[in-house]
């Protein structure tokens, strides 16, 4: 999927909501757990029950690689249930991964000729050899950590060379050697608020992946206001906010209202770019 394609998706859905995987099968509902693929039945129905309000999945590794074979097995399965029923939709894997030239060529190879999809969530620390083999695919994207929305972002991402320039600042403008706005995004964490000021006068045209609007309290207005560009330029990702607000047999519907009320703020967020 290009820029392009992704933005009518946006238009067209009057939405840029991504809504996260993060499925635990310690808090999913009860009645699930007799299912031969748990994990995979509560994806299915919230896949269903959200298509139409969201332009992008991200399910996040860790939650499917803690449980072995059966959870890659309900990763696949999730993967594969999205790419043949909604084919649309942009998913992400949400792997941070990041190593050395030759473990990274492996985790592409994994995510974009094993599994086919779409984009994949990338630690930038270990510089441009370890981001250059993700970037060698064709029609898919890379996902660079730049300012994320976690308290411990300010260890390191926070903190200032000489010049008075921040890691996240070196990081969104040394990646921009290695790769252009159609095949390279940012992550920037809904919690930083004005700092997407800041980061859009460096990458004014990459679309940017947002986490913690929801659970975390980031506000879905201010990321608009400062980190909006013409072309929307955001996902923005929900989890816990959908995907857990019940846990009764009714979970899929709560999880649809849920996604609902976010897609509606997200409509009102887009009227000036759908209609410049």
């Amino acid at each position: 999927m290009d820029k392009q394609q992704l933005f009518e998706n946006i238009k067209r859905k009057k939405s840029f909501l991504c809504v996260g995987l993060d499925t635990d099968i310690k808090k999913i509902p009860e009645h699930l757990l007799k299912e031969e693929d748990p994990i995979f039945a509560f994806n299915k129905a919230i896949i269903d029950a959200t298509a139409d309000l969201c332009i992008a999945y991200k399910p996040n590794l860790a939650f499917y690689e803690s449980m072995g074979v059966k959870g890659w097995i309900a990763f696949e399965k999730t993967v594969t249930y999205i790419k043949e029923n909604y084919p649309d939709q942009f998913i992400i894997a949400d792997a941070k991964r990041g190593d050395i030239g030759n473990t990274s060529a492996m985790y592409a190879r994994t995510f974009f000729d094993e599994l086919d999809i779409d984009s994949v969530t990338v630690a930038p620390y270990m510089g441009e050899d370890s981001v250059t083999p993700f970037l060698t695919y064709e029609g898919k994207w890379v996902i660079l950590l730049a300012l994320t929305s976690n308290k411990g972002s300010h260890d390191f991402q926070l903190t200032e060379d000489p010049n008075g320039e921040r890691l996240f600042e070196k990081v969104l403008r040394k990646s921009q050697e290695w790769g252009n706005d159609g095949q390279m995004m940012y992550v920037v964490g809904a919690t930083q608020g004005r700092a997407f000021e800041d980061i859009r006068k460096i990458v004014p045209n990459h679309f940017l992946l947002v986490p913690g609007v929801g659970a975390q309290g980031g506000s879905l207005e201010e990321v608009c206001k400062y980190g909006m560009n013409s072309t929307c330029g955001l996902i923005v990702n929900s989890s816990r906010g959908i995907i857990y607000v019940d846990k009764t047999e009714k979970f899929a519907e709560a999880a649809r209202n849920a996604a609902k009320e976010v897609q509606q703020q997200m409509a009102e967020q887009l009227k000036g770019v759908i209609n410049a």
